[in-house]
């Protein structure tokens, strides 16, 4: 598989980053045994990224995954919303701890809007900046779904790594468009950062347009990795056969037409809101005294269920 410089850091990763999120308790709610399994296997088909964050809850999957590899052939990314020092460093050492390593190669601040979001995690920046400097982290940056959160990177120096979604569709997109996005993303890269997007399918949103899709991420230049969520070793079949531009099995091709993500939203849902504050899609409204989603503009990406008081939504 193509392996690209993440920017200016030195870390080399795979053009395809396993993307963490759907083998945990958001999503697909895997064993850390059973998702361990999917990881290992995508890393020996070639890939030597994987993409999570503290509140995915996939570390424990990861640490299995990844028995059988090398610490320095590997390449961790995770984030956090801690907006202070001490929220920072626990996240840090936590993720340290679950992983059983000694050092994370990327961190980053969670979905950052723009400079006033950055504004206000500026001390947990400062701590990233600090664990650098100790070796701990190897490069700091953000995620965002903004493209004013990527504008705003560009105003930062200390910012060396964004994690922005980017799909053909732009669904998930904010602010903007996709070209909008790409036109901020190729700024950010001309000044040296580097650049791993994300939600390459909408987060499974795009499986009918799954060609253009992969078409179109795959054609882009400045893009260092691309994050997919990955459930199981067929979908990781068709992933790694599409990055490496090789023949796809008719089978693996038909199975995946076939399987669809959906946000589903338990009957014993009281409509308390917690949801639809925290969903920044504006994907959810309330309808009958209970949470709904519209599903042209969920991204799936299971946020909600965090808040949600009664553990009634999941991705599945």
């Amino acid at each position: 598989m193509e392996n690209n410089y993440l920017g200016q850091t030195g870390i080399k990763v795979s053009k395809m980053c396993f993307g963490a999120l759907t083998v945990g308790p958001l999503q697909k709610n895997l064993s850390p045994k059973e998702g361990g399994r999917v990881i290992e296997y995508a890393f020996n088909k070639g890939v030597n990224f994987i993409d999570t964050a503290e509140m995915y809850e996939s570390y424990e999957h990861i640490r299995q995954g990844l028995k059988a590899f090398n610490r320095s052939d590997v390449v961790i990314a995770s984030k956090s919303y801690a907006y202070n020092k001490q929220g920072a460093e626990k996240a840090v050492y936590d993720a340290l701890k679950a992983l059983n390593t000694d050092y994370l190669d990327v961190f980053l601040m969670h979905e950052q809007e723009s400079v006033h979001t950055i504004r206000g995690h500026y001390e947990a920046l400062e701590t990233y900046i600090r664990l650098k400097e100790k070796g701990v982290i190897r490069a700091v940056g953000l995620s965002t779904h903004h493209v004013a959160g990527v504008e705003a990177a560009i105003k930062y120096d200390e910012i060396e790594v964004i994690h922005p979604i980017l799909n053909v569709s732009g669904l998930g997109i904010v602010d903007g468009s996709r070209d909008q996005m790409y036109e901020k993303i190729q700024s950010f890269k001309k000044k040296g950062g580097g650049v791993f997007s994300m939600k390459p399918l909408g987060g499974g949103n795009l499986l009918n347009r799954i060609e253009d899709s992969f078409d179109y991420v795959l054609s882009l230049d400045g893009i260092d990795s691309i994050a997919l969520g990955m459930q199981n070793t067929l979908e990781v079949d068709y992933n790694v056969a599409r990055f490496n531009q090789e023949p796809i099995d008719g089978s693996v091709r038909q199975a995946l037409k076939g399987q669809r993500r959906d946000l589903h939203i338990a009957d014993w849902c009281t409509g308390c809101g917690a949801c639809l504050k925290r969903c920044h899609q504006e994907a959810l409204y309330i309808e009958g005294d209970k949470a709904r989603v519209k599903k042209d503009l969920c991204v799936l990406c299971g946020y909600c269920a965090t808040v949600c008081p009664d553990f009634c939504i999941k991705v599945v």
